[in-house]
């Protein structure tokens, strides 16, 4: 059964896109999305079996690298960590299939994109499945390439084109440091299996354990978006909306989070790579939320509340509470679905339109659109008792609960961040929903609500979005709860539950919530009733630098462009024209031919067919021989008198050689 859950994506992915002529579109879609709704109640029961009763299943197939004492298998591991990450992955890809039926029901390529969406889950599931480093990163690289075909589906278009490589190149850069951290555990442990590197991590050099978790961070910035790795995923919007939702919210961003929760025996030997991850999910948390709050692109705007919201749980695993990590990524993938795929209905019934400044009065033409990104939106802003609220406060609270310095870091950034999501999630709101009209008016005439195919995946993601993290929270994050038993490692000396949940003073639990409600009554404050003091604002130079610089992204971007890549560039032209066709090929071939044969032809002059000047060779040779076998008789040639013999040897070589030379001429 277990081993079932990963081949039916797979085997949908090969129908849909090896048979995707026999099978038509409407096979294409029956196949994938049946396959992938088997998966979800496979995986329903996996995680009754293996996180609810506690009975966690190794499988082992076949040994793949049997060298010396290198050993690899093909293994796979359903813990309770694997099963509690499957429940998002599959429930999460079966509505997207479901809403790509009637989303991209007129592309021509459909049974390509179902065929890139169901390998996608099978990369995924075989990264979560994975019982060692080795298997792990055939899923993560495999969902590194099908993400690249994904956000170039529409591979005509320039800017899909640029996203593509953009999201591929930024990732490599993490997989490198990646890979070396794979090489370090090796070289260290002696094995890249879960069960012997945890085993022995408590006996390791502290200096080595920090360097192996900071090489691992660096895979997980890259992969999950953390500053300064992170500007891959607001280009990725490019991508259909399905692909955002499936890949920015749901799955392949939270795979960096799993490597770092599932690495949690190592992290846990080391303060400083502790440290380093709560400075850069904190920063990174607070960076992209001030970076979302002037954006005009409605999916970039969802796109760094995702970034955003990765900070919060890379700021949680910084902070030793792995399953409160694991917690917000279960109930982010929820809620941030809902809000790609609402946004995805918006665009549709809007005429393909994404600019929420040519949008306004919507409420009236989508209600239930309305009505569900409202859903997902409140579960965002962690607004009291819906999904969100049980996981974000949480981490927050966890961070003051620390009393140290990069507590406090995490809790006024944490703080602070909650404050501003609220303001532009409802400046998302408003501006799409509430304000007057912006839009052409033949839009809105046109403009309607998706049918079911739409509609169900929505109506059951605000659902999740509401109780899940109501139902799976004492579950999950409850004092005491030994859900994750040995699949998740917290050293007792970094546990701070108890402080968060009963110690705190009542304002500092508040204080996020409160700035929650502000953020959010400030945006319709200034975008729906008075829309006339941010114009105004704007009209100064100060506030149109502060604008540009906010909606700039911060410049990173530019500094990219100008400084690294720029830079780059200009490196690699100097190391293919000065050092490939200059100095290697002069040394190398090119020069190597040349030399041999401008030697023959200037040998080839010699060959006159005059004794007087085959006479003036042989009396020259003499002379030079005589020179040499007398040279110590009249200078000093100590330097010279251990290669002397060889000269001689050659010299007489020559003189041997040349009447054959002239006989064949």
């Amino acid at each position: 059964m277990y081993l079932s859950i990963l081949i039916f994506p797979l085997l949908a992915s090969f129908s849909a896109g090896l048979l995707g002529r026999k099978i038509g579109v409407t096979g294409a879609h029956i196949i994938t999305c049946s396959c992938l709704t088997i998966s979800s109640i496979l995986a329903t029961v996996a995680f009754y079996e293996v996180g609810i009763c506690g009975s966690p299943v190794s499988i082992y197939l076949t040994s793949w690298v049997d060298s010396e004492f290198m050993s690899i298998s093909w293994e796979f591991l359903f813990d309770q960590l694997t099963v509690s990450m499957m429940i998002p992955v599959l429930y999460i890809s079966t509505v997207i299939h479901i809403y790509t039926t009637s989303y991209l029901a007129e592309d021509p390529h459909n049974q390509r994109f179902f065929s890139y969406l169901s390998l996608f889950t099978f990369f995924m599931l075989v990264l979560v499945a994975g019982a060692n480093y080795f298997v792990m990163f055939i899923g993560w690289e495999g969902i590194g390439v099908v993400s690249y075909l994904l956000i170039n589906f529409y591979f005509t278009r320039i800017q899909a084109n640029k996203a593509a490589i953009l999201a591929l190149t930024m990732n490599r850069m993490g997989d490198m440091g990646l890979s070396i951290g794979f090489f370090a555990i090796f070289a260290l442990f002696g094995s890249i299996d879960y069960s012997t590197v945890f085993s022995l991590a408590p006996f390791m050099n502290e200096t080595a354990i920090t360097v192996i978790s900071l090489l691992l961070l660096t895979g997980a910035m890259a992969k999950s978006a953390q500053i300064p790795l992170h500007s891959w995923l607001p280009g990725s919007m490019e991508a259909p909306t399905p692909v955002s939702a499936l890949l920015h919210a749901a799955t392949l961003v939270t795979a960096g989070l799993y490597l770092l929760v599932r690495s949690s025996p190592i992290l846990e030997y080391s303060p400083t790579a502790l440290l380093v991850i709560t400075l850069v999910g904190a920063t990174t948390a607070f960076f992209a939320a001030t970076s979302g709050l002037l954006q005009n692109d409605l999916k970039r705007i969802i796109a760094f509340s995702t970034i955003s919201q990765l900070g919060y749980m890379v700021m949680a695993v910084g902070l030793s509470q792995y399953h409160v990590a694991l917690m917000h990524v279960v109930n982010h993938a929820f809620f941030k679905a809902l809000l790609f795929l609402g946004a995805g209905a918006v665009i549709h019934s809007f005429a393909d339109e994404q600019d929420v400044r040519k949008m306004g009065g919507l409420i009236k033409f989508l209600p239930f659109t309305y009505s569900v990104m409202l859903v997902g939106t409140l579960s965002l802003l962690a607004t009291p008792w819906l999904t969100g609220f049980y996981s974000k406060d949480l981490i927050i609270e966890l961070a003051y609960g620390q009393y140290s310095f990069s507590g406090m870091y995490a809790y006024i950034l944490g703080s602070l961040t909650a404050g501003v999501t609220a303001f532009y999630s409802f400046r998302l709101i408003s501006l799409v929903f509430l304000t007057v009209p912006n839009g052409i008016k033949n839009v809105y005439l046109n403009s309607h609500e998706s049918n079911s195919a739409v509609v169900i995946p929505l109506l059951i993601l605000s659902l999740f979005s509401i109780f899940f993290g109501y139902v799976a929270s004492d579950l999950f994050v409850g004092v005491g709860s030994d859900f994750f038993a040995n699949s998740i490692f917290i050293n007792p000396n970094n546990i701070s539950i108890i402080e968060a949940e009963f110690s705190l003073p009542i304002l500092v639990k508040l204080l996020p919530t409160i700035l929650s409600i502000s953020g959010a009554a400030l945006a319709v404050l200034l975008y729906h009733v008075y829309p006339e003091f941010m114009i105004s604002l704007t009209e100064s130079s100060i506030g149109r630098k502060v604008y540009a610089f906010l909606n700039g992204k911060y410049f990173f971007d530019v500094v990219y462009n100008n400084y690294f890549i720029a830079s780059g560039l200009k490196t690699g032209q100097t190391i293919s024209k000065v050092l490939d066709r200059g100095i290697i090929e002069m040394v190398g071939p090119y020069g190597l031919a040349n030399s041999l044969n401008n030697t023959s032809f200037n040998i080839a002059k010699l060959d006159t067919g005059v004794i007087t000047t085959y006479a003036l060779y042989i009396t020259i040779g003499l002379l030079s021989l005589v020179f040499l076998v007398f040279a110590p008789m009249l200078v000093d040639t100590s330097l010279l008198s251990e290669i002397r013999l060889i000269v001689i040897y050659l010299a007489a070589l020559f003189f041997v050689l040349l009447p054959n030379l002239n006989k064949g001429n």
